[in-house]
């Protein structure tokens, strides 16, 4: 029986649990938040290829119970005037639901034949030939057969086993945050513009929803007060009702922040040693990392089990298939469209909203990317 350690347990390190325990492993997922995360943003899937993994996972009609349903989004001006519409059928994809739901279903899924250890962190990997030696912050050394590293573009794993952050990711010249507020600030989700800016209310991402120009910022991901003063100061003398916003973001608990960025690697394995989501794949805000995730746990675990143990094999195989299907992470960012950068990009930019032609265009484009896969059946 293989002994597997994963990192993260957000999207992909659970999906890559059911799979792993369903072909016979022993399975510890090692999470360094104290507890799952409820709620958060709206995560979305994409055509017949997203749909399939979670059928087979058996939790398609868990997850369509739980669908938020694509909502649309009105464009708005200073004064409030509706100049544009934020298609959710473009946004929400085939099937949207927040991600923390989605986490729930998978962990509750996966907690009864896996190991779920939270509030802790790798600190070192040393790779012996008969496994993979592994400390922790909290927990007792142990070693394992296989590591994986689903702990996101900031990814610990990837640090240790193949290099820091600065060699692997690439700052796309914007960062985002999700905040949830309790204010109420109108029943129809908005969104309102200046160049390089964007905030929103109310729509599919989060209650509050910020997208901005910068470079990269230093900055504790851990520490929310850090947070908010970058985004107070980001949009700082903004329009429309972004002061009565920034009152409520001071008083949540509850704010994310970080920069659209891609992964930058020339491979998805050292080793004993795996990466998968967005630890290999990158975070461009472009509405694909959580089926990306989800499939490549299901690639992943299938190769490890049709190569018999063999996890060169297995890992090779994973990333000759994988390495085309997850292009779109690479070529994508959603920053200059979420924040177009001058005044005529923003007109640009709602000119297509209103075409129904162009963004029909960009619907399908996009489940072409996310079906540019042919399943096998491990």
């Amino acid at each position: 029986m293989r002994n597997v350690l994963i990192s993260g347990a957000g999207i992909g390190g659970p999906a890559l649990a059911h799979w792993l325990t369903r072909y016979g492993c022993q399975v510890t997922v090692v999470e360094k938040a104290p507890a799952l995360r409820p709620g958060g943003q709206a995560v979305d899937f994409k055509g017949e290829t997203h749909l399939t993994v979670l059928r087979r996972m058996g939790i398609l009609d868990d997850v369509r119970r739980l669908q938020t349903g694509g909502t649309d989004q009105e464009v708005v001006d200073a004064n409030g005037r509706r100049l544009a519409v934020l298609s959710g059928e473009f946004t929400g994809g085939a099937l949207e639901i927040k991600r923390g739901d989605l986490s729930r279903i998978l962990y509750e899924r996966t907690a009864p034949d896996c190991e779920y250890v939270f509030g802790d962190s790798i600190t070192s990997l040393t790779e012996t030939p008969g496994g993979v030696q592994v400390t922790f912050e909290r927990t007792e050394p142990r070693t394992y057969d296989l590591v994986v590293g689903a702990d996101g573009i900031h990814s610990n794993v990837r640090r240790l086993a193949f290099g820091p952050e600065s060699d692997h990711v690439r700052h796309l010249g914007y960062h985002y945050a999700l905040v949830d507020i309790e204010e109420d600030f109108g029943r129809t989700p908005q969104m309102y513009n200046e160049p390089g800016r964007l905030v929103a209310t109310g729509g599919p991402k989060a209650p509050a929803f910020f997208v901005f120009a910068s470079g990269p910022l230093t900055y504790d991901r851990y520490d929310s007060g850090q947070q908010k003063e970058i985004l107070a100061r980001a949009y700082q003398g903004m329009g429309w009702q972004t002061s009565r916003i920034m009152e409520a973001v001071r008083r949540s608990e509850n704010v994310y922040l970080d920069s659209i960025s891609q992964v930058r690697i020339d491979r998805y394995a050292q080793g004993r040693v795996a990466l998968l989501g967005d630890a290999g794949y990158g975070n461009t805000l472009g509405g694909f990392g959580s089926g990306l995730a989800v499939v490549g746990a299901y690639v992943l675990a299938g190769e490890l089990a049709a190569a018999g143990g063999d996890h060169r094999a297995a890992f090779a195989e994973y990333e000759r298939q994988f390495k085309s299907y997850a292009k779109i992470a690479k070529n994508g960012n959603a920053g200059p469209f979420l924040a177009p950068a001058t005044p005529s990009r923003l007109r640009m930019r709602n000119r297509m909203l209103k075409s129904s032609f162009l963004m029909g265009l960009m619907t399908k484009l996009g489940d072409k990317f996310a079906t540019d896969l042919a399943l096998k059946s491990y």
